[in-house]
């Protein structure tokens, strides 16, 4: 083949990925920029590391002849997919072109997607998906309904394996919905995102309820009520920087350890603040996140669902230098009871970082179970134990400290000796008890009150004798289901010297498919 020969098929080449690279064309792009959104292929170059992209599968064309589809050839079938780098480590990546057909899911887009999904497997890379789609493309049927099971299909295959990171960059609606419910963590931007199975104008032809398209769906109702958001963000480009932090916490797959970040912070700095923050009046809040920001290294916690179930507090940090997952009741909200949502909050993200190989390090101050009608018919007790199960089940190194209050099952549920915490820790304030003081002396000691001169005199007796005999954490530590009583400003030491001991530690497996995590 001649030299010339050559130039024409590359120039051909050329104009061919030209066309196809404009999506579906400048006014569609131009619509897209004023409704405040990046383009699927902006997106992608603004989240990767400069000219990390490579893009797969741009010539990909549908093969429907119904509904006029013969008639049109959709750029890139609307979806971006590819590979490059976040930070210098490999990610996976596809992102809807809504400026093509709304983004809509076919047969051939579908399958673009899918190959991404396979290759991120056979790699052990994390996967991105950016959403931005009307849903399924009806002129292809029951072809887009395959396409989607696909896709559920390899969410499930690959959980547990690599990172599967959700963008909601636009409508994601119907059956579009469940991709991004099936992967770890998924990002919402305000007033650009919106999540719903059914949208306003269905919910309002079946049951005549009215509302809005961000009523319904949009970033905040699922960060704060229905907590399908795990992350909320402003604005397109502080969404990818968030996506970026989170994935510096997290190895690439499930055979990786988690990459090491700088060792600034010395190892044995004590946490004199502890003193302050926390009461020694078991009845009087504070916010656990203090305690948390000066317990690991200086600017590291990254917490998740910060609006959701805002009674327990879950999040990434680093204790010299390694990822950690952190648990925490927090006594600002609830009073740190456990409830239904913190139930689900906390089993998901126990069992990522299980699967993962990030240790548990779990703060308790817990009064108990959220009591009240609407919990028990919700099924607190269902949702309760899936905590139970997550830790039980979870192999990593599991480290707790009890602070303060640790009462009944709740005691039991935030990562006891008896749930397989290979060290708890425990301050001179922590209280482990069936109940509280007052419900307890009203159980054990009602004859004797009933039976005392002044009841009340006699009650305030008998329960500061029973708060100095059992509300302290000695009677645990007698029995051994506390490791070690501490003094609080040494906790970032012992926590630190705790994980880097358990870091080794090996459990088999026990022989069986899987078990039943109650959902």
């Amino acid at each position: 083949m001649s030299r010339k020969k050559m130039e024409e098929l590359i120039t051909s080449l050329e104009n061919k990925k030209e066309k196809i690279l404009l999506g579906g064309g400048k006014s569609a792009i131009d619509k897209q920029h004023k409704s405040g959104k990046l383009t699927s292929r902006e997106r992608i170059f603004l989240l990767l590391d400069e000219n990390s992209f490579e893009e797969t599968d741009l010539f990909i064309e549908h093969r429907s002849t119904r509904f006029g589809m013969d008639e049109k050839k959709p750029p890139a079938d609307g979806v971006v997919t590819g590979y490059g780098t976040i930070d210098g480590r490999p990610v996976f990546i596809y992102s809807q072109d809504f400026t093509v057909m709304g983004g809509s899911l076919g047969e051939m887009h579908a399958q673009k997607i899918c190959k991404i999904m396979d290759m991120a497997l056979k790699v052990g890379a994390p996967i991105i998906a950016i959403n931005d789609s009307g849903g399924a493309r009806i002129q292809e049927g029951i072809d887009s309904l395959s396409g989607y099971g696909q896709i559920f299909y390899r969410n499930t295959l690959n959980s547990g394996i690599v990172p599967q990171i959700a963008i909601i960059a636009g409508p994601c609606a119907g059956g579009a919905v469940y991709s991004p419910a099936l992967m770890d963590y998924i990002f919402m931007i305000q007033g650009t995102s919106k999540m719903f199975v059914t949208g306003p104008q269905v919910v309002k032809a079946a049951t005549g309820e009215e509302v809005t398209a961000e009523e319904l769906g949009g970033a905040h109702t699922h960060a704060t009520k229905s907590g399908v958001a795990s992350f909320v963000s402003r604005n397109e480009e502080e969404c990818f920087f968030e996506v970026k932090k989170l994935l510096s916490y997290l190895p690439s797959n499930n055979v990786e350890e988690p990459p090491v970040g700088e060792r600034q912070d010395p190892v044995d700095r004590k946490n004199s603040s502890f003193l302050d923050i926390v009461s020694t009046n078991p009845n009087r809040p504070y916010n656990v996140k203090k305690i948390i920001e000066d317990l690991v290294d200086q600017d590291s916690f990254f917490e998740i669902q910060k609006d959701f179930a805002k009674n327990l507090i879950i999040g990434f940090a680093r204790m010299n230098g390694h990822t950690v997952g952190i648990v925490a009741n927090q006594p600002y909200h609830l009073a740190g009871c456990l409830d239904i949502d913190s139930g689900d909050k906390a089993s998901r993200f126990i069992r990522f970082c299980d699967a993962f190989n990030i240790p548990l390090v779990t703060l308790v101050d817990v009064p108990g179970f959220l009591p009240g009608s609407n919990q028990e018919f919700g099924g607190i007790i269902r949702h309760g134990a899936k905590i139970l199960y997550a830790y039980s089940e979870a192999t990593v190194p599991k480290i707790t400290v009890i602070m303060r209050k640790a009462y009944g099952g709740a005691y039991l549920a935030m990562c006891c000796r008896d749930l397989g915490a290979d060290l708890v820790l425990a301050w001179p304030t922590a209280e482990i008890a069936v109940m509280g003081a007052e419900g307890a002396v009203n159980i054990i000691f009602r004859k004797e009150i009933e039976a005392a001169l002044d009841a009340q005199i006699e009650r305030e007796k008998l329960l500061e004798e029973y708060r100095q005999e059992f509300y302290n954490p000695y009677e645990a530590a007698k029995r051994g289901y506390v490791d070690q009583v501490i003094d609080p400003q040494e906790t970032r030491l012992k926590v630190i010297r705790a994980l880097e001991i358990f870091w080794s530690k090996r459990i088999t497996g026990k022989g069986k498919k899987h078990g039943n995590i109650p959902v």
